[in-house]
């Protein structure tokens, strides 16, 4: 089966560039159709359908964000990927908050479009298309770093990595990171690690687990790389951390 997707930009050019990137990843996607805004987008899904609509933000007649508003609150049954400037962030930040899968930066990369894709083929499930939408909108009730975090505590996913996480919420890792540390004020992995210390802590003061054990639990596949890790930000090893709890 391959899946269709209309590809809204106002440059010629870009709408060129993007359609080879799809092409060459080799996944079961292809641009149906090229509008260049978002009212010539709108006027064709109302008599066409595809599976994803594939947008820039900023453009004339009508922009991407209200072309995604039209087609949310018209109940159109097809996901919606946003594209467009560096300079523009905080429009993917209520784009998200919209229900946009996912959000590319200029120039798209094809190893970030492959991994979005790869997500977006993943998700597709039996059911009705209302249901995907509806689905779709329940999940960003939470915003998409809170999600993350809820999910770490709640699951205890300590070896969590930056991939894994950013598909939990439908987003390519690139944008997580940089939404992630714009809202927490630091990067995924540093908080990933202050994560994994404070529960180290935890098991140093209120357990008997071996050092190996802790390590293994935190997701460490090294105990020696976890004992460097937590004396650099500890400033103690957790054989010395612990032996000052319990002194002999």
């Amino acid at each position: 089966m391959t899946y269709q997707i209309l590809l809204v930009e106002d440059e010629k050019w870009v709408r060129t560039a993007l359609r080879k990137v799809i092409e060459k990843i080799k996944l079961p996607f292809t641009v149906v159709h090229e509008s260049t805004n978002g009212m010539e987008a709108w006027k064709w899904l109302e008599h066409s359908r595809a599976d994803i609509v594939l947008t820039d933000i900023r453009m004339p007649v009508m922009d991407g964000l209200t072309l995604l508003k039209q087609i949310r609150n018209k109940g159109k049954a097809t996901d919606i990927i946003i594209v467009s400037g560096h300079d523009e962030f905080a429009y993917a930040q209520q784009a998200v908050r919209l229900g946009a899968f996912d959000y590319f930066l200029k120039p798209v990369d094809a190893e970030d479009m492959t991994e979005c894709f790869r997500n977006w083929l993943q998700r597709q499930e039996p059911g009705t298309a209302a249901t995907k939408v509806q689905q779709d909108g329940d999940q960003h009730i939470r915003p998409p770093v809170d999600q993350v975090i809820h999910y770490i505590e709640s699951q205890q996913r300590y070896d969590l990595m930056l991939a894994e996480a950013a598909a939990l919420v439908h987003l390519n890792p690139s944008y997580f990171c940089k939404l992630f540390k714009q809202q927490k004020g630091v990067t995924f992995t540093d908080y990933m690690t202050s994560v994994r210390m404070r529960e180290a802590v935890r098991l140093l003061e209120h357990t008997t687990l071996r050092i190996t054990e802790i390590a293994d639990r935190l997701g460490f596949t090294d105990a020696a790389y976890f004992s460097n890790t937590f004396k650099r930000e500890a400033g103690t090893s957790p054989s010395e951390y612990r032996k000052r709890l319990h002194p002999a």
